[in-house]
């Protein structure tokens, strides 16, 4: 029997299947992976689909090459992956959404045996999958991180400091002039950091319930390390603001005490709308090489 194969089609669709899973997986982990990241994936893991056509090797031995070697760029270059945790972390994400489109499209080429052969065209494979992304999209799943417990070690100066933090959608504090996410951490946490080099410092605005505004000292943190589920990411230049009252105590309950609370945006870099920076002039930002000048 003869088979004819287009190459272009199929890495077409490869393509885009590949791409409904990553944005699946990015969901699930703030989507911490950028558009042009995620479109790198998913080509990558469409190329080494065609891996097996191209090869002069045993059946297995051609789809193991291509399976493995697609997986690993489909998660490695969207995520960067740090560590064999944060991969096993991402592997369980995909496979869960692989099987559930795969799933749900054999069901339905099984159930509707009149439009088979339309649903088994490429426009029609394509088509069913839109639908099961859009589907398991508007799913809440278990495995969003927005409200979740994790690991954080703040860096400066040599000094470092390991703390239990919050990961809160709550959080919507922003750095004025950026508009980047400003994240909060305890006086305590401060003081370990900065010890008594505070003078130098951005005002941070606040609304919360039982004051109508207010303002919270912001400062610029050159490193910070964050762990969650397996997954680890490590930010630079992030802006913290210095609460007064204890955040999150928890001791009592046997419970590692919360000393920070996560902006969300870290993750997907997401800032306020409408703030821009202003036209890539930061002399007196305190982002700039100028920061112990005119910083307030």
């Amino acid at each position: 029997m003869h088979y004819e194969l287009y190459v272009d089609s199929l890495f077409l669709l490869n393509f885009i299947m590949n791409l409904y899973l990553l944005m699946l997986v990015n969901r699930t982990v703030l989507r911490r992976a950028g558009p042009v990241r995620l479109l790198l994936g998913a080509a990558a893991g469409a190329v080494c689909f065609l891996i097996p056509l191209l090869m002069r090797a045993p059946a297995m031995v051609k789809f193991s090459l291509g399976t493995a070697a697609g997986i690993v760029g489909m998660l490695c270059i969207p995520f960067q992956v740090r560590s064999l945790r944060m991969f096993l972390k991402l592997l369980e994400r995909l496979l869960l959404y692989s099987f559930g489109i795969g799933g749900g499209i054999l069901f339905l080429v099984r159930s509707l045996p009149g439009i088979r052969s339309h649903l088994t065209g490429m426009m029609g494979i394509l088509g069913m999958g839109a639908v099961f992304f859009l589907l398991y999209g508007r799913l809440k799943g278990g495995m969003d991180m927005e409200h979740s417990l994790c690991s954080a070690v703040l860096s400066r100066d040599g000094r470092q400091v390991k703390v239990c933090a919050l990961i809160d959608s709550g959080n919507s504090l922003v750095e004025p002039v950026s508009g980047k996410p400003v994240s909060i951490v305890s006086r305590e946490i401060l003081e370990r950091l900065w010890e008594s080099d505070r003078e130098f410092f951005r005002a941070v605005p606040y609304h919360s319930i039982g004051k109508k505004r207010g303002i919270l000292p912001g400062y610029l943190l050159p490193r910070l390390q964050v762990e969650t589920e397996g997954m680890v990411s490590v930010f630079h230049d992030v802006y913290i603001a210095v609460s007064a009252e204890v955040i999150a105590e928890t001791e009592n309950n046997g419970l590692e005490s919360v000393n920070m609370i996560l902006h969300p945006g870290l993750f997907s870099g997401r800032r306020r709308e409408g703030r821009k920076k202003r036209q890539n002039e930061r002399q007196n930002d305190s982002e700039s090489n100028n920061t112990r000048q005119n910083a307030v």
